[in-house]
């Protein structure tokens, strides 16, 4: 750990470190200056070295060196400066932010790049491997190099802040401007998980706050500002939590504030509870909880009309309209009906706690559900004037639902309304806290009640009904939605049927017990007849006395209620007044309390800062006087403490206080010199002391150890002799149990022998089987391999030999055409004087060569033996007719029967055909010129002598060439 004489001097080597590279030793220094206990009292320069210092964590993403550093700052300027520790903070997270969105707006460059040398390529090869290989797409492989290191980061700094904060009172708007900044970054990238974690964090910082109140600047939620400060928190996280749809944390969030409010026993403003009641209709919405959110609705409604006064007549007939169709979404029936006693209590609990975020106070000693339910809500909309804002649409709906008895009508009726009002709703105007309102969205809970009641009425009309009857008359829902929620509003009793499949047929009333619907049918006949009755004939009014007595009684009612209105604007104008001059009241108090406040706080800043320099000037002084004393006194401390220590004694007190250095170095010396001397007197007294001690104590161990010696010999060999009895004792039992097992284990050893060998020889018998099937099968594996060598050795031979044999006649032929051309200049009156019959020749020539090279083509594929030999021309070698075999006859016959006898022969081969219908004779190889008429000598064999072979191939081997000679019987491969 480096020590510096002046903060000044760290950071300028911090600056050093920097400009070579060294940024981590940089960080290091800093961070042992930051927190060494020497650099407590805060300077203008420790905010210097608190900005460089964050610039390096930020830059290295090192967040715990950055929460460790401002937490040792908070310590050294809480209580002196608590602004620089704000904007050190401030500066922090606007580093950090810029980072991030800096390495977010790099990796959409980067995806965005058009970074490729050939234009028609859509991608690079290694970015198709990377592809493969980890399965990601580029974007999403550049964010997590790129992006997620500094988002974590930037996650990192803002739990870092409040934490640091969580319990400040000079700064609780820095604290909220945190949280609304983490808020806006989970709400931006769609941090859910960090949402809740955040949200977490804040409610534990609150608990804390209560859990322990005796800490230190702790904020006082009793105060306006910090209940201002809090409460905003908490109506931002409700915003952002219905943002992002996490409606589990929005009703925490809810949770959280009726816990604020009803901690410090004060109702936020009016514009912050609209905002309140607004996200509950939200809430209880998407749970499903349609009377709460009438309910909500309805507290909403109130709270705009009497203190929105930016409203005009269209919004607040939108907003009544949501309350009372909201109402009527609620279902018409009590789901705790047939609850069981511990749902009911569970029930009970719930629906106070709701109601209390309500807002509603409820006495627990009444059952809730009959307080607060879809009735008393319709009851109070009608007495509270709900009714006289709502669309008329809207109004007709609510009548024929809840007043009019249409049971055939109803469903017609109510389809018309429905779709004129799904068209209503819009944008409100910009001081209501709902931004829009769209109708629409209760369009399908409505129809749901719709049928609903259209079920109850017609269930009172009819006892049967046949299920296509029903269908029709409930165009909402086909008729298995019917039947669920038929099914439902049976189980919760609100109607009494059964539906019979079979029949197809729809069965009312309460088939449980007869006598029920019996008990009271004349009366219910007695009240529909005198309706029917009232309905035909209409009685005649009869004229009132009251009005003949009183004919201006209509007149007083109407002046009387002009009255009371009159009044009641009146009270409405002074309530206005009055809270008007109660905010005028509250702004004039607070801007006196911040202008005394900021005065205070300039009187104490001059008060602390003079107080400051005097205390630096008189440290100062101290801690030269002190440093002189403290030498002196730490070089006699070291000497003379520790003998005064070992003898017990208290250390030397120096009386005076200008106790100078070489005093005590005097004082030193001398007792150095007198302990020494002590110590060597008692070193000779202990020498004296242990020799005699030593020489007495042998003297009087020696007879002892020969005596000790003397017992432990006469022990071990008593010892020695009971052991060796003992053994030869189990020796001699362990001889005696052998005897008698081999004595009885003599007796199988005959059967023992006798199924030795029974083993050994059937052992024996089945290794000379298996001996035998193996030398067998490798005798075939070898004959087998032994053939097929054969085969493919003499396969080979024979495609060289025709290749050979090829070739050769090639030569020939080239050697013909080169002689036939020469010939042909000197001989050509006579060569066009037989030019027809050499053609002829040539062309049966060619057509037995082709035939009979087609035939030896056919027999290779086919892979039988080539039998016939070759047929040489009749007019090309002599006696050819005689040394032909039998065979060769029914084959060349077809060929020259299929051959036409004016086959046109080109001009540039004529020449070629009569060379070769009539070769000269060549010399042989050894110089002979004469012709030779003997047939070809078979080639010989490569393996054995050349010599000719008279044995006959094998039957079954068709590929086994024959090396015999003679003219009986050629070989295959001789030509």
């Amino acid at each position: 750990m480096a020590t510096f004489a002046k903060p000044e001097n760290a950071l300028k080597r911090a600056e050093e470190l920097i400009n070579v590279g060294q940024k981590q030793d940089a960080l290091q220094a800093l961070h042992d200056l930051i927190t060494s206990k020497r650099y407590r009292a805060w300077q203008k320069t420790h905010e210097k070295i608190m900005f460089k210092y964050i610039e390096l964590c930020v830059e290295m993403r090192r967040g715990r060196f950055a929460k460790d550093g401002l937490i040792q700052y908070r310590i050294i300027c809480q209580q002196v400066n608590v602004n620089s520790l704000e904007e050190v903070i401030k500066y922090f997270m606007d580093l950090s932010t810029k980072k991030a969105e800096l390495a977010r707006s790099q990796a959409q460059a980067l995806e965005e790049a058009l970074d490729v040398d050939d234009l028609e390529a859509d991608k690079r090869p290694e970015d198709l491997m990377l592809s493969y290989v980890s399965g990601e797409k580029g974007k999403d492989r550049s964010d997590r190099e790129l992006v997620t290191p500094w988002f974590k980061f930037l996650w990192e700094t803002y739990r870092t802040v409040l934490e640091i904060l969580r319990n400040n009172s000079k700064l609780m708007a820095l604290y909220a401007d945190t949280a609304h900044r983490a808020f806006q970054f989970c709400k931006q990238y769609k941090r859910t998980t960090e949402f809740r974690r955040l949200c977490e964090i804040i409610r534990n910082h609150l608990a804390n706050l209560n859990k322990y109140r005796d800490q230190r600047d702790r904020p006082d939620l009793t105060a306006p500002e910090s209940l201002h400060f809090y409460l905003d928190t908490r109506f931002e996280q409700l915003k952002v939590a219905t943002e992002l749809e996490l409606w589990q944390e929005a009703f925490r969030s809810v949770e959280d504030i009726y816990g604020l409010t009803s901690m410090v026993k004060k109702m936020p403003k009016s514009s912050l509870m609209a905002v309140y009641y607004a996200k509950l209709t939200e809430i209880f919405w998407i749970s499903s909880s349609h009377l709460y959110h009438a309910y909500a609705w309805f507290k909403l409604f109130l709270l705009q009309k009497s203190f929105n006064k930016n409203l005009n007549q269209k919004d607040l007939q939108l907003i009544a309209s949501s309350v009372l169709l909201a109402a009527l979404s609620a279902p018409p029936y009590d789901h705790l009906k047939t609850a069981s006693h511990l749902e009911l209590e569970h029930e009970k609990e719930r629906n106070l706690r709701m109601y209390n975020l309500i807002g509603f106070n409820i006495d627990t000693k009444l059952e809730t559900r009959e307080v607060l339910s879809r009735s008393s809500l319709l009851a109070d909309l009608v007495s509270k004037g709900v009714m006289t804002y709502v669309t008329q649409e809207v109004k007709d709906l609510y009548h024929i639902l809840e007043n009019e008895f249409l049971p055939l009508d109803l469903a017609s009726k109510v389809q018309p309304l429905l779709a004129k009002i799904s068209k209503l709703g819009g944008k409100l105007s910009s001081a209501s806290s709902v931004p829009e309102v769209q109708l629409s969205h209760y369009v399908p809970a409505l129809e749901k009640v719709a049928t609903l009641r259209l079920l109850q009425q017609v269930s009172q009309v009819y006892q049967t009904m046949k299920v296509e009857t029903l269908s029709k008359m409930v165009p909402f829902f086909d008729f298995p939605a019917v039947e669920r929620i038929s099914v439902d509003a049976v189980k919760h009793s609100f109607i009494a049927m059964k539906i019979d499949h079979m029949k197809g047929a729809i069965i009312f009333g309460d088939l449980g017990f007869e006598s029920d619907i019996l008990q009271d049918h004349l009366s219910v006949l007695a009240v529909n007849l005198n309706t029917s009755r009232s309905m035909i004939y209409p009685s005649q009014p009869k004229a009132s006395k009251l009005s003949a007595m009183l004919p201006s009684l209509a007149d007083i009612v109407d002046k009387e209620h002009k009255k009371l209105l009159a009044r009641k604007s009146i009270i409405e104008k002074r309530k206005e007044e009055q809270e008007r001059h109660l905010l005028e009241m509250e702004r004039e108090e607070e801007t006196k309390r911040l202008k005394l406040q900021k005065k205070t706080e300039e009187t104490e800043q001059k008060r602390l800062a003079t107080e400051f320099e005097e205390r630096k000037r008189q440290r100062i002084l101290r801690e030269m006087e002190e440093r002189t004393r403290q030498e002196a006194l730490e070089f006699i401390n070291d000497v003379v403490g520790k003998r005064t220590k070992k003898k017990g004694k208290k250390p030397p007190i120096l009386e005076g206080e200008n106790v100078t250095k070489q005093t005590l170095m005097e004082l030193a010396l001398q007792e150095q010199v007198r302990e020494r001397q002590e110590m060597e007197k008692k070193m000779q007294k202990l020498i004296k002391t242990m020799d005699h001690f030593e020489r007495a104590k042998r003297e009087e161990a020696a007879p002892l150890i020969e005596a000790a010696f003397q017992n432990r010999l006469a022990e071990e060999k008593d010892l020695h002799e009971y052991e060796q009895q003992r053994e030869v004792e189990r020796s001699r039992l362990r001889h005696d149990e052998d005897v008698k097992e081999k004595n009885r284990l003599a007796r199988v050893m005959e059967h023992k022998r006798e199924f030795e060998e029974r083993v050994v020889r059937r052992r024996e018998a089945e290794y000379a089987r298996l001996r035998a099937e193996r030398e067998e099968r490798l005798s075939q594996v070898l004959k087998a391999r032994k053939e097929e060598r054969d085969m493919k050795r003499k396969m080979l031979y024979y495609l060289r030999t025709e290749e050979e044999r090829l070739t050769r006649l090639r030569e020939e032929e080239e050697a013909q055409k080169r002689l036939e051309a020469e010939r042909r200049k000197k001989e050509e009156a006579e060569r066009r004087a037989k030019l027809d019959e050499i053609a002829e020749r040539q062309r049966k020539r060619e057509q037995e060569l082709e035939e009979r090279e087609r035939l030896r083509k056919e027999a290779i594929l086919r892979g039988t033996p080539i039998d016939a030999p070759t047929k040489p021309l009749s007019s090309d070698l002599p006696g050819s007719g005689a040394a032909a075999p039998a065979a060769a006859a029914p084959a060349a016959a077809p060929s020259e029967s299929t051959t036409g006898g004016g086959k046109y022969v080109p001009k540039h081969r004529r020449g070629g055909v009569a060379a070769a219908a009539a070769p000269p004779a060549q010399p042989d190889r050894w110089g002979s010129a004469k012709p030779d008429d003997r047939a070809a000598p078979a080639p010989s064999d490569r393996w054995g002598s050349a010599k000719q072979d008279d044995r006959p191939a094998p039957a079954g081997d068709k590929w086994r060439p024959s090396f015999g000679g003679g003219g009986a019987r050629p070989s295959k491969f001789s030509r």
